[in-house]
């Protein structure tokens, strides 16, 4: 490359990070609003601000930090074989970050003081200087696709390398993504590696600007869920309880966000009017969202219980609000059918996978851009269905409640394909080796 065009190129990326950063200034008021708004219904929000400007107790490492950013429960999941990996090596400190208040809840109750745990800073320059100050990680692992130009600018300043694993780019993402080209591409070519799901992600990734050679297509981690013999006795548990023993069939509708539960309660309702014996566990995906949840069920004149009261449903209960964190995947083990959310409304849909790894016919709305690829999989083998409204959803649900053999195939169909598409953790974990072994800086 000439000097020239170096020169160019340099102050074509000072400029844009100089807009972005300014952009960024200006919304920074409406972000602390926002969190104190959320307070208002999760306190937790009101809480650590300080980390999120990079200011906390500088911890005391041992070894060299590993750093790896999960910017909420799910990310947070994906990403525990891979802490465990880490810490198991026994050479490397481990610090996870998050974003939000629920993410930040699991990561102690997993780990406790096994990893250092503290918010991401926001993508400010200064903020993010104070942080990697405080932390001075070897190297910077995010999970799927959380790119922030001005953290992954400092990293690349202070020759960290920046690793993404578990990528994924939609369609709809990557149109996003070249309106905003001019931050975008500096940004890009300052990631040193990214592991990508599929390869429709990896000529998404490529057409924005990274190279060929800085990409490897390991699949999705979350294929390699494992169910041990303790976590099928747990859901086995829950089924016996919830169904009275086999007398009621169980529906699940899960990570539902605002919009969703009217079109869920609205098919239940048809539902109801055929299998009246059906329990709905419907399962909202925003903590601040359970009590609005639970006055929408009363006023449609649905009787329900509260998981965080402990209660199990009683004969004459239809509905089980599970308004707690930790407990969705066994509510998947437990169910006949699984509705997942994210997917009536325009967000993308959310992890297929964890229901059908259960054996779990799936049922989803048509918004499933987040998950393309699985819920590809996943209805060429029969073991999905979408759904565009809540009168095609209870008609697509019903036939299954009456015909146990159906269902078992549908679901035995999910399954095979979460069983024939492991492998991205091992894969992923020696990607991680390698930079860790060879590419990290003393």
């Amino acid at each position: 490359m000439s000097m020239d065009r170096q020169t160019t190129e340099s102050l074509e990326f000072s400029f844009a990070h100089f807009i972005y950063s300014i952009f960024l200034l200006i919304a920074l008021p409406i972000a602390l609003l926002r969190l104190r708004f959320r307070g208002i219904k999760l306190p937790a929000y009101r809480k650590r601000w300080r980390e999120r400007f990079g200011l906390f107790k500088t911890p005391q490492f041992s070894k060299p930090v590993v750093w790896m950013h999960t910017v909420s429960v799910g990310e947070f999941i994906t990403a525990k074989p891979i802490i465990n990996h880490i810490l198991d090596r026994g050479d490397y400190d481990v610090v996870v970050t998050t974003t939000t208040p629920t993410a930040s809840e699991q990561v102690t109750k997993t780990y406790g003081n096994k990893i250092f745990h503290v918010y991401s800073p926001y993508d400010l320059t200064l903020f993010v200087h104070f942080f990697l100050k405080r932390i001075q990680p070897k190297i910077y692992i995010i999970l799927e696709t959380e790119l922030w130009p001005n953290t992954i600018a400092c990293c690349h300043k202070n020759r960290v390398p920046v690793l993404v694993v578990n990528g994924r780019l939609s369609e709809k993402s990557a149109d996003g993504y070249r309106r905003i080209s001019w931050i975008f591409l500096p940004m890009i070519r300052q990631v040193s590696h990214v592991a990508v799901q599929g390869q429709a992600d990896a000529a998404r990734f490529q057409a924005l600007g990274l190279d060929a050679s800085r990409t490897t297509i390991t699949g999705s981690i979350k294929f390699d869920v494992k169910i041990t013999g303790e976590m099928a006795a747990r859901a086995k548990k829950l089924k016996q309880k919830f169904s009275m023993n086999g007398k009621r069939k169980i529906l699940v509708a899960a990570s539902t966000h605002k919009g969703e539960d009217k079109v869920i309660l609205d098919a239940f309702v048809s539902i109801r009017e055929r299998h009246p014996d059906t329990l709905l566990l419907l399962a909202p995906r925003h903590p601040d969202r359970f009590n609005d949840v639970f006055q929408l069920c009363r006023s449609r004149n649905f009787q329900l219980a509260r998981r965080s009261n402990d209660a199990s449903p009683e004969a004459d209960d239809d509905i089980l609000l599970c308004d707690t964190m930790g407990e969705l995947f066994f509510m998947y083990g437990s169910a006949d059918i699984a509705i997942v959310g994210g997917s009536f409304v325009n967000n993308g849909g959310h992890n297929y996978i964890e229901a059908a790894a259960w054996g779990v016919p799936v049922f989803s709305g048509p918004s499933t851009f987040n998950f393309a690829r699985v819920s590809q999989l996943l209805i060429e083998a029969g073991g999905m269905a979408i759904a565009h409204d809540h009168k095609e959803l209870a008609a697509a649900i019903c036939p299954l409640l009456s015909d146990e053999n159906t269902r078992q195939a549908r679901g035995d169909a999910a399954l095979k394909v979460t069983l024939g598409n492991r492998g991205a953790t091992s894969k992923t974990t020696q990607l991680i080796d390698h930079w860790l072994d060879h590419h990290t800086q003393t």
